[in-house]
């Protein structure tokens, strides 16, 4: 039978080029094959259309991070989630600092990344959850 991890494509979207390409490797190294990554300031400048990105890659899990601006991207995750692309996907929010977020959008599910070994270890189970694999 075969893995699930390997079934499905995850997608990182991140505003930050080096912890993209941090979670990128962490998935891959823990047996998720096809992680595609995209800079969400790309997305709000027109550089690139991220619901066609989604559309594109068909991720089963999106991991969206909301960093500051917290209110504004908070919004832009908000208008996204409105779209046709999101329908069917899950998405497991990050953020640099969950106590700040929350301040300005009140209480997430959001997971915190500050650069701690078990911050990809968090994201990875919620990855894992996401799509119904065991740890």
């Amino acid at each position: 039978m075969p893995d699930p991890k390997h079934e499905h494509v995850i997608a990182v979207v991140n505003s930050n080029e080096d912890t993209a390409e941090m979670l990128r490797s962490c998935l891959e190294q823990h047996g998720f094959s096809a992680v595609a990554t995209v800079d969400i300031h790309d997305f709000k400048t027109g550089q690139s259309d991220l619901p066609a990105f989604i559309q594109q890659h068909d991720p089963r899990v999106i991991v969206y991070d909301v960093s500051l601006p917290y209110d504004k991207n908070w919004r832009s995750l908000r208008l996204l989630l409105d779209t046709d692309a999101m329908r069917g996907r899950t998405v497991v929010l990050t953020t640099p600092n969950k106590h700040r977020l929350e301040e300005f959008v009140g209480p997430t599910d959001a997971l915190e990344i500050v650069g701690k070994p078990y911050d990809l270890e968090q994201i990875v189970g919620a990855v894992r959850k996401a799509i119904g694999v065991r740890p």
